[in-house]
């Protein structure tokens, strides 16, 4: 075994300061190691045991990223050094490479056992030791600390936007149900009327039928324009007053919405004469609101159903973490969860619904398109137009969500990605929501997170595998 005297360490800038009896521990336990072109010299997620100094030659540092191998580094440096560097920081345990080393050319390094080497540095320099250890540990806390208050801070916004936009259903269906209850009462009333003044049974029968048609009609009135709305209801009035119908503006009011005309009222009289006209319409009238009232709780407690469905969608409650799943809904729910934030956004859905299925963590993916739409809105202020697209890249599925808003610098592009960057105003942002995407798209799910980005035109592409992973399995 060879190893380097002290005067031959020092040439080396990471031991040039060392003491002399420092640098006759660090000779006395490093060996030095040759290694021919193509050699790995250490393999990503071994046990961490040597720390590696270069001494000659070119060294090539990979990763491993959805299956492909990408090069972090590469240098030719004497003194670069590799290999186990978290040992230096205090830290214990099962440490592992975090990445790969290959020989570029015939290499030579300087080696030291990891552990033994990282318990002489916290002697020897035990402020520094302390401060290293100290800012890996406050980083890695930060990152919980920070991470758990974005992901709060959502579920806040959430909870907010959906408990706004269920309230107004909410509303809607009790102020109609208030209404309604009059409006029965009043049907009563009219009804005991008309049976009071003795009316023919077959005069009654034949009433019902009109009333049977009109509310029908109800449900399929045109829509109106305030103009049309306008000139129908005063001729309806005219037509009421001509009849001696008392406040027939009222009456017109609630005929013009329901699609009845002239000729209808028209067929009423008809029916029941002069005499009993005016209780036959004031009931028509109270059966005409029941049916719109009846109409507006059911499209109420639709939308409040509908709502109920996205938010069960969107957390994926009584659901298995990992399943195969239409990456549509999720999109969807999480449309519907946000559109507090989206009512002056223009939304366009490009889906190709041909698009199969694909293994996931779906609550988690959701909380990728909650990150990407709420910085493509935020990037818009507001108000633009927001493009949600997925489509087939190759063996992947791609999601795009686009923004029309002012586009991202090219010299921030590079660091959109980095945990607490944010381009937000300070309290306005972690500079997370995209790490965290990040991590949940390309470690957990072995897909890519890109960014496409220019003035007008700025598109997150999250890339996912079709096929499932053994280990996800």
């Amino acid at each position: 075994m060879s190893t380097l005297s002290p005067d031959e360490l020092r040439t080396l800038f990471l031991f040039e300061k060392l003491t002399g009896d420092q640098l006759d521990w660090v000779s006395a336990n490093g060996e030095v190691e040759e290694y021919a072109e193509g050699t790995k010299v250490l393999d990503e997620g071994d046990p961490a045991t040597c720390f590696y100094v270069l001494l000659s030659g070119t060294l090539r540092m990979t990763r491993v990223v959805h299956g492909d191998e990408l090069e972090m580094l590469r240098s030719s440096q004497r003194g670069s050094y590799c290999g186990a560097t978290q040992f230096l920081t205090g830290q214990r345990g099962d440490q592992r490479y975090s990445a790969s080393v290959h020989a570029m050319t015939d290499a030579t390094f300087f080696s030291l056992p990891a552990a033994e080497f990282g318990a002489k540095f916290g002697e020897w320099f035990p402020m520094a030791a302390h401060l290293l250890e100290g800012m890996f540990l406050g980083r890695r806390n930060t990152d919980a600390v920070v991470g758990q208050r974005e992901r709060l801070l959502a579920l806040g916004a959430l909870s907010a936007g959906l408990t706004h936009e269920l309230n107004n259903p909410a509303a809607a269906a009790v102020r109609a149900t208030s209404s309604l209850r009059e409006r029965v009462a009043g049907m009563r009333q009219k009804l005991a009327l008309l049976a009071r003044k003795d009316i023919d049974p077959n005069l009654l029968e034949q009433l019902i039928d009109v009333q049977e048609m009109l509310v029908k009609q109800v449900a399929h009135a045109p829509k109106l324009t305030a103009m049309q709305t306008s000139d129908l209801e005063d001729e309806l009035s005219d037509w009421l007053e001509d009849h001696d119908i008392a406040d027939g503006w009222d009456l017109a009011a609630v005929f013009v919405p329901a699609g009845i005309t002239v000729e209808r009222l028209d067929e009423v009289h008809a029916a029941v004469g002069e005499e009993f006209l005016n209780a036959a319409l004031r009931w028509l009238g109270y059966a005409v609101e029941t049916e719109s009232l009846m109409g507006e709780i059911e499209d109420a407690t639709t939308r409040i159903s509908t709502l109920l469905a996205a938010a069960k969608q969107y957390s994926q409650m009584d659901r298995a973490p990992h399943q195969w799943i239409d990456v549509h809904d999720g999109l969807d729910s999480t449309l519907i969860m946000l559109s507090g934030k989206l009512s002056h956004v223009e939304v366009v859905k490009d889906y190709d619904r041909s698009l199969p299925q694909i293994p996931a963590y779906a609550g988690e993916l959701n909380q990728v398109w909650t990150n990407l739409v709420d910085n493509a809105v935020a990037a818009m202020n507001g108000d633009g137009r927001l493009t949600v697209r997925t489509a087939r890249e190759n063996d992947r599925l791609l999601v795009e969500i686009g923004d029309n808003g002012p586009g991202v610098p090219p010299e921030l592009s590079q660091r959109i990605f980095e945990p607490f960057f944010t381009t937000k105003p300070v309290g306005e942002g972690t500079g997370l929501g995209l790490d965290i995407s990040w991590r949940i798209v390309v470690k957990k799910h072995r897909g890519d997170l890109r960014l496409r980005s220019e003035p007008g035109d700025t598109r997150f592409q999250v890339l996912l595998p079709f096929t499932e992973d053994t280990d996800d399995a």
